[in-house]
């Protein structure tokens, strides 16, 4: 059994922020300002199915946000994976079967069915270890809205929609600092610790990493009130993390991690004050990661740069790329600076690209349907 420990809350939210994630109507997740976990089983009485099948989804996602390294993301509305779930009495208790994945691009050739070498699977066996889950096995389906190396979070909307589906079959009886434990343990083997896109894909709308060791999470509200739109410009290349990541600077000056430091708190107080200018102009700024990680992307800079020419409050790379998001309050000039992004990816590139224009999603992962036992 886990020693889990709560802190007192570091900081202060208004009373109208949402601390929980609706997944069904029957369980919420609570997440405590500030939590610590020594490990990650956090019982050892065994829940009872509420379900015997279950749907979930979990959102894109935008990581770094320019300025914030590996410690910011924000999940994004309308794109994303859908997991199925089911109890299956053919599969051994205690584990997890893929039994399909289907969906964007050829991610069913690329990803693997062994749930031990597939993020939904590690995710979904981390969820049944917390519960303690060894008298019932699961059978697991996973629909890719994303596509792989993208630089959309798509190895943690896999990995959030199966946590939370595999809670909720059990009664949603994890927070969601467990659940974003088990995607953290899925992301590690894909791609790295880095809890920028798992933490937002389960949570919801923008998430500062406070620290890994132990991990404690900060939700950002951005207002409510307050219009905020991504062009999210897509080329047909991929841009695999690992290889991304390879490519950062081993040292930085000391300048250069004061200017990232200060536009990474403008960025914040952009968001909590629902500032576009300030966030764009913050989200544009990074000097350490974009600009070694530009080049390897075809015609990035041009991309950029038409962006910003046509109004964009801000652009840069999103993840480890190679998509390009910028941001606008105002969906139809969304639209008109996505023209301008593809169009640059094809002259300086050679690249075809798709643009979409989404919002903030302020859910997170949740329940899409589900079957009674």
């Amino acid at each position: 059994m886990a020693i889990c420990h709560h802190h007192q809350p570091s900081f202060t939210i208004p009373s109208s922020f949402p601390f929980t994630t609706n997944l069904s109507n029957k369980s919420q997740l609570h997440l405590p300002s500030s939590f610590r976990c020594n490990l990650s089983v956090t019982t050892n009485l065994e829940p009872e199915p509420v379900y015997t099948a279950v749907k979930s989804f979990a959102p894109a996602t935008v990581a770094n946000l320019g300025p914030g390294f590996d410690f910011l993301g924000c999940a994004v509305d309308g794109i994303g994976d859908y997991v199925t779930l089911k109890i299956d009495p053919q599969v051994h208790p205690g584990e997890v079967s893929i039994t399909e994945i289907t969906g964007t691009g050829n991610s069913a050739n690329k990803l693997s069915k062994n749930p031990i070498w597939n993020c939904a699977g590690i995710a979904a066996i981390s969820v049944m270890k917390m519960l303690n889950i060894r008298s019932v096995g699961l059978s697991l389906s996973l629909e890719k809205g994303l596509p792989l190396g993208s630089g959309l979070g798509s190895s943690a909307a896999s990995a959030a929609a199966a946590a939370i589906a595999v809670n909720e079959i059990f009664g949603g009886k994890l927070p969601a600092l467990d659940l974003v434990l088990a995607g953290l343990e899925s992301e590690a083997k894909v791609s790295g610790y880095h809890a920028d896109n798992i933490a937002p894909a389960i949570m919801g709308g923008f998430v500062l990493v406070r620290s890994y060791d132990p991990l404690e999470l900060i939700p950002l509200q951005f207002p409510v009130d307050k219009n905020l739109y991504f062009v999210l410009v897509n080329p047909e290349f991929e841009a695999p993390t690992k290889k991304m990541r390879a490519a950062l600077p081993k040292e930085i000056t000391m300048s250069h991690h004061v200017w990232n430091s200060s536009q990474a708190g403008a960025l914040v107080a952009a968001v909590l004050q629902g500032d576009l200018k300030g966030f764009g102009k913050a989200l544009s700024s990074d000097k350490i990661v974009e600009p070694r990680r530009a080049p390897l992307i075809p015609g990035m800079d041009a991309v950029k740069k038409a962006a910003l020419e046509a109004g964009a409050y801000g652009c840069t790379i999103s993840g480890a790329g190679p998509t390009a998001v910028a941001v606008t309050d105002n969906e139809e000039k969304g639209r008109e600076i996505g023209e301008k992004m593809v169009e640059a990816f094809m002259a300086e590139g050679n690249l075809k690209a798709v643009a979409m224009v989404k919002q903030l999603d302020r859910v997170g992962a949740r329940l899409v349907s589900s079957i009674s036992r």
